[in-house]
Protein backbone atom coordinates (compact mmCIF):
# COMPACT_ATOMS: atom_id res chain seq x y z
CA UNK A 1 0.00 0.00 0.00
CA UNK A 2 1.66 3.35 -0.82
CA UNK A 3 1.55 5.74 1.43
CA UNK A 4 -0.46 9.36 1.13
CA UNK A 5 1.59 12.14 0.49
CA UNK A 6 1.17 15.72 1.74
CA UNK A 7 3.33 19.27 1.37
CA UNK A 8 2.28 20.39 4.75
CA UNK A 9 0.53 19.35 8.29
CA UNK A 10 -3.31 18.85 7.13
CA UNK A 11 -5.29 16.15 6.38
CA UNK A 12 -4.81 14.51 3.09
CA UNK A 13 -7.92 13.74 0.85
CA UNK A 14 -7.87 10.07 1.98
CA UNK A 15 -7.41 10.98 5.44
CA UNK A 16 -10.59 13.09 5.44
CA UNK A 17 -12.42 10.54 3.50
CA UNK A 18 -11.67 7.39 6.20
CA UNK A 19 -11.71 9.69 9.20
CA UNK A 20 -15.04 10.67 7.74
CA UNK A 21 -16.31 6.83 7.59
CA UNK A 22 -15.33 5.98 10.54
CA UNK A 23 -16.67 8.99 12.59
CA UNK A 24 -20.10 8.85 10.99
CA UNK A 25 -20.41 4.68 11.80
CA UNK A 26 -19.53 5.99 15.00
CA UNK A 27 -22.37 8.94 15.01
CA UNK A 28 -25.23 6.18 13.83
CA UNK A 29 -24.42 3.39 16.47
CA UNK A 30 -24.06 6.62 19.13
CA UNK A 31 -28.07 7.17 17.91
CA UNK A 32 -29.12 3.70 18.51
CA UNK A 33 -27.54 3.44 21.46
CA UNK A 34 -28.58 6.99 23.08
CA UNK A 35 -32.25 7.31 21.84
CA UNK A 36 -32.69 4.24 24.68
CA UNK A 37 -32.14 7.38 27.20
CA UNK A 38 -34.11 9.92 25.75
CA UNK A 39 -37.39 7.64 25.64
CA UNK A 40 -36.62 6.61 29.42
CA UNK A 41 -40.20 7.80 30.42
CA UNK A 42 -41.97 5.82 27.76
CA UNK A 43 -39.53 2.66 28.01
CA UNK A 44 -40.60 2.59 31.88
CA UNK A 45 -44.07 2.96 31.16
CA UNK A 46 -44.10 0.04 28.38
CA UNK A 47 -41.86 -2.40 30.03
CA UNK A 48 -41.70 -1.77 33.88
CA UNK A 49 -45.40 -0.61 35.34
CA UNK A 50 -45.04 0.62 38.82
CA UNK A 51 -47.37 2.57 40.72
CA UNK A 52 -44.47 5.42 41.48
CA UNK A 53 -43.35 6.84 38.07
CA UNK A 54 -40.01 7.54 39.97
CA UNK A 55 -39.62 3.46 40.37
CA UNK A 56 -40.46 2.90 36.74
CA UNK A 57 -37.57 5.23 36.06
CA UNK A 58 -35.17 3.78 37.85
CA UNK A 59 -35.83 0.57 36.78
CA UNK A 60 -35.88 1.67 33.22
CA UNK A 61 -32.19 3.50 33.50
CA UNK A 62 -30.83 0.48 34.93
CA UNK A 63 -31.12 -1.58 32.16
CA UNK A 64 -29.70 1.42 30.14
CA UNK A 65 -26.43 0.73 32.77
CA UNK A 66 -26.85 -2.59 31.38
CA UNK A 67 -25.83 -1.58 28.25
CA UNK A 68 -22.94 0.00 29.65
CA UNK A 69 -22.30 -2.82 32.37
CA UNK A 70 -21.66 -5.11 28.54
CA UNK A 71 -19.11 -2.44 27.27
CA UNK A 72 -16.29 -3.72 28.77
CA UNK A 73 -16.75 -7.24 27.82
CA UNK A 74 -17.17 -5.94 24.26
CA UNK A 75 -14.00 -4.47 24.57
CA UNK A 76 -11.90 -6.72 25.89
CA UNK A 77 -13.34 -9.23 22.88
CA UNK A 78 -13.51 -6.51 19.98
CA UNK A 79 -10.09 -4.67 20.83
CA UNK A 80 -8.56 -8.55 21.36
CA UNK A 81 -9.30 -8.99 17.08
CA UNK A 82 -8.86 -5.62 16.52
CA UNK A 83 -5.28 -5.85 17.81
CA UNK A 84 -4.69 -9.05 16.31
CA UNK A 85 -6.38 -9.05 12.92
CA UNK A 86 -6.57 -5.24 11.99
CA UNK A 87 -9.26 -2.28 12.90
CA UNK A 88 -11.52 -2.93 9.80
CA UNK A 89 -13.46 -5.96 10.63
CA UNK A 90 -14.26 -4.66 14.24
CA UNK A 91 -16.08 -2.18 12.86
CA UNK A 92 -18.11 -3.63 10.10
CA UNK A 93 -19.25 -6.34 12.25
CA UNK A 94 -20.19 -3.85 15.16
CA UNK A 95 -22.63 -1.48 12.96
CA UNK A 96 -24.12 -4.63 11.96
CA UNK A 97 -25.44 -5.92 15.30
CA UNK A 98 -25.90 -3.32 16.81
CA UNK A 99 -28.23 -1.91 13.91
CA UNK A 100 -29.99 -5.09 14.28
CA UNK A 101 -30.87 -4.91 18.01
CA UNK A 102 -32.34 -1.65 17.49
CA UNK A 103 -34.81 -3.17 14.84
CA UNK A 104 -35.32 -5.63 17.46
CA UNK A 105 -35.96 -2.94 20.54
CA UNK A 106 -38.57 -1.14 18.06
CA UNK A 107 -40.23 -4.11 17.17
CA UNK A 108 -40.21 -6.19 20.65
CA UNK A 109 -43.97 -6.24 22.51
CA UNK A 110 -44.89 -4.61 25.53
CA UNK A 111 -45.03 -5.75 29.15
CA UNK A 112 -48.86 -5.78 28.24
CA UNK A 113 -48.43 -8.51 25.73
CA UNK A 114 -45.55 -10.70 26.58
CA UNK A 115 -45.29 -9.89 30.23
CA UNK A 116 -41.84 -10.31 31.84
CA UNK A 117 -40.73 -12.24 28.85
CA UNK A 118 -40.53 -8.68 27.01
CA UNK A 119 -38.88 -7.35 29.46
CA UNK A 120 -35.55 -10.31 29.57
CA UNK A 121 -36.07 -9.56 25.46
CA UNK A 122 -35.22 -5.87 25.78
CA UNK A 123 -32.70 -6.66 28.58
CA UNK A 124 -30.59 -9.09 26.29
CA UNK A 125 -30.93 -6.72 23.20
CA UNK A 126 -29.39 -3.85 25.45
CA UNK A 127 -26.81 -6.10 26.37
CA UNK A 128 -26.01 -6.67 23.31
CA UNK A 129 -26.01 -3.45 21.98
CA UNK A 130 -23.56 -2.48 24.54
CA UNK A 131 -21.00 -5.21 23.58
CA UNK A 132 -20.85 -3.49 20.46
CA UNK A 133 -20.28 -0.30 21.37
CA UNK A 134 -17.93 -1.64 23.95
CA UNK A 135 -15.89 -1.78 20.67
CA UNK A 136 -17.19 0.86 18.36
CA UNK A 137 -15.60 3.95 19.91
CA UNK A 138 -12.35 2.79 20.49
CA UNK A 139 -11.77 1.07 17.33
CA UNK A 140 -12.94 4.58 15.65
CA UNK A 141 -10.25 6.44 17.73
CA UNK A 142 -7.72 3.83 17.22
CA UNK A 143 -8.35 3.98 13.37
CA UNK A 144 -8.38 7.52 12.72
CA UNK A 145 -5.41 8.38 14.90
CA UNK A 146 -3.54 6.05 12.95
CA UNK A 147 -4.97 6.88 9.82
CA UNK A 148 -4.76 10.80 10.25
CA UNK A 149 -1.42 10.93 11.41
CA UNK A 150 -0.29 13.80 10.79
CA UNK A 151 -3.35 15.53 12.84
CA UNK A 152 -4.91 12.95 15.39
CA UNK A 153 -6.20 15.96 17.51
CA UNK A 154 -7.98 17.28 15.30
CA UNK A 155 -9.24 13.93 13.67
CA UNK A 156 -10.12 12.69 17.06
CA UNK A 157 -12.12 16.06 17.16
CA UNK A 158 -14.06 15.34 14.29
CA UNK A 159 -15.13 11.85 15.51
CA UNK A 160 -16.61 13.20 18.49
CA UNK A 161 -18.19 15.87 16.78
CA UNK A 162 -19.79 13.36 14.73
CA UNK A 163 -20.31 11.25 17.51
CA UNK A 164 -22.72 14.17 18.87
CA UNK A 165 -24.42 14.73 15.68
CA UNK A 166 -25.79 10.59 16.23
CA UNK A 167 -26.82 11.93 19.64
CA UNK A 168 -28.31 15.37 17.90
CA UNK A 169 -29.84 13.21 15.55
CA UNK A 170 -31.55 11.23 18.04
CA UNK A 171 -32.77 14.77 19.62
CA UNK A 172 -33.89 15.86 16.78
CA UNK A 173 -35.98 12.85 16.06
CA UNK A 174 -37.74 13.14 19.45
CA UNK A 175 -38.47 16.74 18.67
CA UNK A 176 -40.11 15.90 15.59
CA UNK A 177 -41.82 12.83 17.34
CA UNK A 178 -43.00 15.03 20.55
CA UNK A 179 -44.37 18.03 17.45
CA UNK A 180 -46.59 15.19 15.51
CA UNK A 181 -47.80 12.88 17.91
CA UNK A 182 -49.85 13.73 21.18
CA UNK A 183 -48.14 12.22 24.47
CA UNK A 184 -50.93 9.04 24.58
CA UNK A 185 -49.30 8.08 20.84
CA UNK A 186 -45.51 8.79 22.22
CA UNK A 187 -46.52 6.12 25.00
CA UNK A 188 -48.21 3.64 22.33
CA UNK A 189 -45.70 3.80 19.80
CA UNK A 190 -43.69 6.68 19.24
CA UNK A 191 -40.73 6.02 20.73
CA UNK A 192 -41.16 2.84 18.66
CA UNK A 193 -41.05 4.66 15.29
CA UNK A 194 -37.11 6.16 16.60
CA UNK A 195 -35.72 2.69 17.77
CA UNK A 196 -36.83 1.76 13.95
CA UNK A 197 -35.57 4.50 12.10
CA UNK A 198 -32.22 3.85 13.79
CA UNK A 199 -31.93 0.28 12.52
CA UNK A 200 -32.60 1.67 9.30
CA UNK A 201 -30.19 4.52 9.41
CA UNK A 202 -27.62 1.89 10.82
CA UNK A 203 -27.61 -0.01 7.92
CA UNK A 204 -26.35 2.42 5.74
CA UNK A 205 -23.75 2.50 7.83
CA UNK A 206 -22.81 -0.89 7.57
CA UNK A 207 -22.63 -0.36 3.77
CA UNK A 208 -20.46 2.93 3.86
CA UNK A 209 -18.08 0.98 6.60
CA UNK A 210 -17.47 -1.52 4.09
CA UNK A 211 -15.19 0.74 1.69
CA UNK A 212 -12.92 1.57 4.98
CA UNK A 213 -9.43 0.65 4.35
CA UNK A 214 -7.22 -0.80 7.45
CA UNK A 215 -5.14 1.38 8.73
CA UNK A 216 -1.35 2.07 7.65
CA UNK A 217 0.22 1.88 11.14
CA UNK A 218 -1.33 -1.44 11.68
CA UNK A 219 -0.17 -3.10 8.27
CA UNK A 220 2.95 -1.43 9.15
CA UNK A 221 2.98 -3.25 12.37
CA UNK A 222 1.55 -6.49 11.73
CA UNK A 223 4.14 -8.86 11.27
CA UNK A 224 4.17 -7.99 14.91
CA UNK A 225 0.89 -7.73 15.84
CA UNK A 226 0.08 -8.97 19.72
CA UNK A 227 -0.98 -12.69 20.37
CA UNK A 228 -2.64 -11.27 23.20
CA UNK A 229 -3.13 -8.29 23.44
CA UNK A 230 -4.81 -7.23 26.43
CA UNK A 231 -2.49 -9.46 28.60
CA UNK A 232 -0.03 -7.11 27.75
CA UNK A 233 -1.56 -4.19 28.46
CA UNK A 234 -2.28 -5.90 31.71
CA UNK A 235 1.62 -7.05 32.13
CA UNK A 236 3.04 -3.93 30.82
CA UNK A 237 0.61 -0.62 30.34
CA UNK A 238 -0.86 -1.04 34.15
CA UNK A 239 -0.18 2.93 34.41
CA UNK A 240 -1.48 4.12 31.11
CA UNK A 241 -4.92 2.46 32.11
CA UNK A 242 -5.44 4.27 34.93
CA UNK A 243 -4.00 7.53 33.89
CA UNK A 244 -6.89 6.61 30.73
CA UNK A 245 -9.74 6.00 33.28
CA UNK A 246 -9.05 9.49 34.57
CA UNK A 247 -8.73 11.06 30.98
CA UNK A 248 -12.16 10.05 29.99
CA UNK A 249 -13.63 10.60 33.60
CA UNK A 250 -15.25 14.30 32.79
CA UNK A 251 -15.96 13.49 29.33
CA UNK A 252 -17.87 10.27 30.89
CA UNK A 253 -19.26 11.91 33.75
CA UNK A 254 -20.71 15.08 32.05
CA UNK A 255 -21.90 13.03 28.94
CA UNK A 256 -23.95 10.18 30.97
CA UNK A 257 -25.72 12.45 32.60
CA UNK A 258 -26.57 14.88 29.81
CA UNK A 259 -27.78 12.48 27.06
CA UNK A 260 -29.21 9.69 29.29
CA UNK A 261 -30.18 11.58 32.21
CA UNK A 262 -30.81 15.73 31.85
CA UNK A 263 -34.29 14.71 29.36
CA UNK A 264 -36.24 12.87 32.02
CA UNK A 265 -34.62 14.88 34.61
CA UNK A 266 -36.02 18.05 33.46
CA UNK A 267 -39.40 16.87 32.56
CA UNK A 268 -40.38 14.51 35.50
CA UNK A 269 -38.38 16.04 38.00
CA UNK A 270 -38.42 19.81 37.74
CA UNK A 271 -41.53 19.85 35.41
CA UNK A 272 -40.16 22.10 32.48
CA UNK A 273 -41.93 21.26 29.28
CA UNK A 274 -41.03 18.46 27.12
CA UNK A 275 -40.94 20.66 23.88
CA UNK A 276 -39.13 23.44 25.43
CA UNK A 277 -36.40 20.42 26.63
CA UNK A 278 -36.16 18.84 23.20
CA UNK A 279 -35.60 22.51 21.34
CA UNK A 280 -32.94 23.13 23.97
CA UNK A 281 -31.74 19.93 24.03
CA UNK A 282 -30.62 20.21 20.15
CA UNK A 283 -29.34 23.32 20.97
CA UNK A 284 -27.16 22.19 24.01
CA UNK A 285 -25.66 19.34 21.61
CA UNK A 286 -25.14 22.06 18.63
CA UNK A 287 -23.31 24.23 21.21
CA UNK A 288 -21.30 20.98 22.14
CA UNK A 289 -19.81 19.81 18.71
CA UNK A 290 -19.35 23.23 17.17
CA UNK A 291 -16.87 23.88 20.67
CA UNK A 292 -15.63 20.47 20.76
CA UNK A 293 -14.23 20.36 17.09
CA UNK A 294 -13.38 24.12 17.80
CA UNK A 295 -11.43 22.64 21.11
CA UNK A 296 -9.40 19.46 18.84
CA UNK A 297 -8.01 22.16 16.33
CA UNK A 298 -6.04 23.29 18.88
CA UNK A 299 -5.11 19.88 20.68
CA UNK A 300 -2.81 19.23 17.78
CA UNK A 301 -0.64 22.60 18.85
CA UNK A 302 -1.07 23.10 22.39
CA UNK A 303 -0.53 21.12 24.94
CA UNK A 304 -3.79 19.04 25.25
CA UNK A 305 -4.14 18.57 28.83
CA UNK A 306 -3.84 22.43 29.22
CA UNK A 307 -7.36 22.18 27.68
CA UNK A 308 -9.00 19.27 29.72
CA UNK A 309 -7.33 21.34 32.68
CA UNK A 310 -8.91 24.31 31.70
CA UNK A 311 -12.37 22.69 31.56
CA UNK A 312 -12.25 20.49 34.37
CA UNK A 313 -11.56 23.63 36.49
CA UNK A 314 -14.45 25.52 34.67
CA UNK A 315 -16.95 22.58 35.89
CA UNK A 316 -15.74 21.98 39.06
CA UNK A 317 -16.61 25.82 39.87
CA UNK A 318 -19.53 26.25 37.73
CA UNK A 319 -21.97 22.81 38.04
CA UNK A 320 -23.31 22.98 41.59
CA UNK A 321 -24.26 26.53 40.44
CA UNK A 322 -25.94 25.66 37.56
CA UNK A 323 -27.97 22.56 38.52
CA UNK A 324 -29.20 25.14 41.11
CA UNK A 325 -30.44 27.58 38.64
CA UNK A 326 -32.34 24.56 36.71
CA UNK A 327 -33.69 23.43 40.29
CA UNK A 328 -35.34 26.40 41.31
CA UNK A 329 -37.03 26.47 37.84
CA UNK A 330 -38.42 28.87 34.94
CA UNK A 331 -34.57 28.87 33.93
CA UNK A 332 -33.87 30.14 30.12
CA UNK A 333 -32.92 26.34 28.69
CA UNK A 334 -31.49 27.57 25.73
CA UNK A 335 -29.17 29.87 27.59
CA UNK A 336 -27.70 27.06 30.05
CA UNK A 337 -27.63 23.99 28.49
CA UNK A 338 -25.41 25.35 25.77
CA UNK A 339 -23.29 27.08 28.29
CA UNK A 340 -23.01 23.79 30.39
CA UNK A 341 -22.20 22.16 27.13
CA UNK A 342 -19.22 24.40 26.33
CA UNK A 343 -17.45 24.58 29.65
CA UNK A 344 -16.43 20.94 28.91
CA UNK A 345 -15.09 21.65 25.33
CA UNK A 346 -11.65 21.29 26.34
CA UNK A 347 -11.98 17.74 27.81
CA UNK A 348 -14.30 16.35 24.82
CA UNK A 349 -11.37 18.11 22.75
CA UNK A 350 -8.33 16.63 24.27
CA UNK A 351 -9.14 13.09 26.04
CA UNK A 352 -9.45 10.95 22.93
CA UNK A 353 -6.22 12.48 21.61
CA UNK A 354 -4.58 11.39 25.23
CA UNK A 355 -5.65 8.46 25.59
CA UNK A 356 -4.67 7.50 22.29
CA UNK A 357 -1.32 8.47 23.14
CA UNK A 358 -0.90 6.21 26.32
CA UNK A 359 -0.50 3.22 24.55
CA UNK A 360 1.88 1.86 21.63
CA UNK A 361 0.06 0.40 17.86
CA UNK A 362 0.65 -3.25 18.93
CA UNK A 363 -1.96 -2.84 21.79
CA UNK A 364 -3.39 0.55 20.82
CA UNK A 365 -7.10 -0.42 20.29
CA UNK A 366 -7.02 -3.06 23.86
CA UNK A 367 -5.53 -0.29 25.85
CA UNK A 368 -7.82 2.61 24.74
CA UNK A 369 -10.99 0.01 24.83
CA UNK A 370 -10.08 -1.00 28.71
CA UNK A 371 -9.58 2.42 29.72
CA UNK A 372 -12.35 4.28 28.12
CA UNK A 373 -14.94 1.40 28.91
CA UNK A 374 -13.89 1.05 32.08
CA UNK A 375 -14.57 4.82 32.81
CA UNK A 376 -17.15 5.14 30.65
CA UNK A 377 -19.41 1.99 32.42
CA UNK A 378 -18.51 3.69 35.80
CA UNK A 379 -19.38 7.46 35.24
CA UNK A 380 -21.96 7.14 31.64
CA UNK A 381 -23.17 3.89 32.96
CA UNK A 382 -24.06 4.26 36.76
CA UNK A 383 -24.23 8.00 36.64
CA UNK A 384 -27.93 8.27 35.31
CA UNK A 385 -28.75 5.86 37.67
CA UNK A 386 -26.75 7.36 40.72
CA UNK A 387 -28.36 10.96 39.82
CA UNK A 388 -31.49 9.42 40.56
CA UNK A 389 -30.80 7.74 43.45
CA UNK A 390 -29.20 10.67 44.82
CA UNK A 391 -32.41 12.90 44.14
CA UNK A 392 -34.12 10.38 46.26
CA UNK A 393 -31.93 10.37 48.98
CA UNK A 394 -31.43 13.50 49.59
CA UNK A 395 -34.62 15.48 48.67
CA UNK A 396 -32.26 17.96 46.46
CA UNK A 397 -33.38 18.62 43.14
CA UNK A 398 -29.74 20.05 42.05
CA UNK A 399 -27.93 16.82 43.07
CA UNK A 400 -26.87 15.27 39.80
CA UNK A 401 -24.05 18.24 39.33
CA UNK A 402 -22.37 16.41 42.32
CA UNK A 403 -21.69 13.31 39.99
CA UNK A 404 -20.47 16.07 37.30
CA UNK A 405 -18.36 18.03 40.15
CA UNK A 406 -16.61 14.86 41.09
CA UNK A 407 -16.11 13.49 37.75
CA UNK A 408 -14.53 17.07 36.95
CA UNK A 409 -11.67 16.95 40.25
CA UNK A 410 -10.66 13.55 38.83
CA UNK A 411 -10.09 15.05 35.47
CA UNK A 412 -7.99 17.77 37.16
CA UNK A 413 -6.01 15.38 38.83
CA UNK A 414 -5.24 13.29 35.94
CA UNK A 415 -4.26 16.37 33.75
CA UNK A 416 -1.69 17.28 36.27
CA UNK A 417 0.19 13.95 36.08
CA UNK A 418 0.14 13.88 32.09
CA UNK A 419 3.38 15.46 30.36
CA UNK A 420 3.02 18.87 29.12
CA UNK A 421 4.17 18.74 25.64
CA UNK A 422 1.28 17.40 23.08
CA UNK A 423 1.29 13.61 22.17
CA UNK A 424 2.19 12.43 18.71
CA UNK A 425 1.64 9.52 17.41
CA UNK A 426 5.78 8.81 16.38
CA UNK A 427 5.82 9.27 20.37
CA UNK A 428 3.06 6.50 21.01
CA UNK A 429 4.54 3.66 18.27
CA UNK A 430 7.49 1.49 19.37
CA UNK A 431 10.01 1.52 17.39
CA UNK A 432 10.95 -1.36 15.00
Amino acid sequence: MTPDVSSGSDLTRRQWKMTLLASLGGGLEYYDFIVYGIFAKDIAAAFFPASDPVAALTLSLAVFAVGYLARPLGGLVLSHFGDRYGRKTVFVVTVFTMSACTLGMGLVPAYATWGVWATLLLVTLRFVQGLCIGGELPGAITFVVETASRRPGLACGIVFCLVNGGVLLAALVNLVLQSWLPPSAMAEYGWRIAFLFGGVVGLVSFVLRRSLEETPEFLRLQHRAARRPIGEVLRDHRGPVLLGIGVVALTAGFNGILFAHMPAYLIQVLKYPPREVALAMNVALFAMSASLLFASFFADRVPPRRLMQASALIVLIGVIPVYQVLARGGANLFVVLPLLTMAVAGANGSFAFLLAGLFPTRVRFSGVALSLNIGFTLLSGLGPLAANALIGATGWAAAPGLIIAASALIGLVVASRLSDRPVTLAEAVPAS
